[in-house]
Formats: C-alpha cells, structure tokens, sequence
C-alpha cells in the first residue's frame, strides 16, 4: 500500500491510497450544525462514496451505484459504534451546536478489495483532518453566537486512535482470501466485510454475494479478519504518525501487510 495525507488543500483533511490498480481519494469537510433532537450533545459524520465511471467498465451509467450504496452504509454503520467514535467529542453546545463531519470517498481506480482500501483511506484522511479551534463562546437573546479562530495553525485534531478499518474475506471453495484482487473477487460465491477496532474489537460484520457460510467457516473468517484488522491498525498508525512527523515538505510513504 502506499499512502499521502494533507493533499487538498481545499479541505480540512484528506489523503489518497494506492493498492497495486486500486487508487482511492479521500477529502473531509467540517462545518457548524445543530445537533439532533435525539442526541442534544453529539455531532454527526456522513460518508458519501463516488465510483468514477473511469475506474472500470462496470461503473458507467449506474453501474456503480448499489457499490457506492454499500460501502457508504458499511462505513457508517462501522463508525457507528461509539467504541469506534465519540461523537460528544463533536459537540460544540449541547442542544445548539455541533460539528458535522462530511467524508467524501472517489474510487479513481479499480483493481479489488475497494472496502478495505476505503477504509484505510478514510481514516487516514480522518487523521489529517483539523477542525478550527472554537475562541468564543456564548448564548444571546436564546441564539448561540460562537467564533472559530482564524489562525490555520490554530487547530484540533481528530484522535483517530480507536477508528475502524474493514477486513474483507472472500469464500472461494473452502477458504477465504484476504486482500482479493478484481480476479479473485469474481471467484468468491460470498464474502465476509468486517468492521475491526485496534484493540480487536469488532463493531459490524456484512456479508455480501449470493452464497452461504456454515457458522464454523463464519466463525473462521471472524477471527482471521480479527487478527488482520489489528496488524493493518497498526501498521497503519504508524505509517501514518511517521508521515507526520516529516512535516509538510514529505514524500508518499508505503506500508505492507
């Protein structure tokens, strides 16, 4: 794998990742908005993933659609979890303010395991992502009046620490493959999205394709994309502080697993 961060300028963070064909670009944007009724003191996140008609044949017209349909609902659903993100972390005002996280993912280039390639992408981005440092603070007449500094420097960011990444393994006959290719992926009758935390902890599980698993191969693939979530975490956190350790002057870095 090799990955960049911090490379749109336009946006609070972002990075971009290539896997041999795969070619993933990530932005995030934040902006100030009211927080639900339901939940007064959290912010919010939305996924929002792109296959460009470019990347493969099979993604022009709508072809890409139910794919990008998937993965979106697959990271939500892995961010969901509130051992993966506090979302009172986000919180500006209880009941007023809050902060909206938009994560934008464009599949450039097809080559396999999009899933997992979203998905380091997206927390890498997550990790350059800064959030203006709010200076101000008060409530006047019943309206919520806040300023953010306008300093760039003067800024937080996002602990990306306990964020997920996906493990996808696919069934071909008896065994199930791990970082598939687009040749591999064809093979698979069923496949079997996992949701990892670093600490090993898994937040949600998808199966996608028309065939079955038997609980003891379910059962099998659940602890090999256990085992592999955790290495890519950290593999990837590394990657990722040393990469930030170099300042804004740095080269691409690559990361095997």
């Amino acid at each position: 794998m090799e990955i960049e961060t911090k490379i749109l300028p336009q946006c609070h963070g972002s990075a971009r990742l290539k896997v041999m064909n795969t070619d993933i670009l990530v932005g995030v944007k934040v902006e100030v908005d009211t927080p639900f009724a339901h939940s007064p003191d959290k912010g919010k996140i939305e996924f929002f993933v792109d296959c460009s008609a470019n990347a493969t044949p099979a993604f022009e017209g709508k072809g890409g659609d139910d794919l990008s349909g998937e993965i979106s609902t697959t990271l939500a659903m892995a961010y969901g979890s509130e051992h993966a993100l506090d979302l009172k972390k986000l919180c500006i005002l209880p009941h007023h303010k809050c902060w909206k996280v938009y994560v934008d993912v464009s599949i450039l280039q097809c080559g396999g395991n999009l899933f997992d390639s979203v998905s380091v992408a997206v927390k890498g981005a997550l990790f350059s992502t800064e959030i203006p440092k709010v200076t101000t603070m008060s409530i006047d007449g019943g309206e919520p009046d806040i300023e953010l500094s306008d300093d760039p420097y003067d800024c937080v960011k996002l602990d990306v620490t306990g964020f997920p990444v996906l493990v996808t393994l696919c069934k071909i006959g008896e065994n199930n493959i791990i970082d598939p290719n687009a040749e591999e992926e064809t093979c698979s009758s069923a496949s079997t999205v996992i949701s990892v935390l670093p600490n090993g902890r898994i937040t949600y599980v998808a199966k996608l394709g028309y065939g079955s698993l038997q609980p003891a191969t379910l059962i099998k693939a659940l602890q090999a994309g256990k085992d592999i979530g955790i290495r890519l975490n950290n593999a990837l956190m590394d990657i990722l502080i040393k990469e930030d350790a170099l300042g804004p002057n740095r080269p691409i870095l690559g990361f095997l697993r």
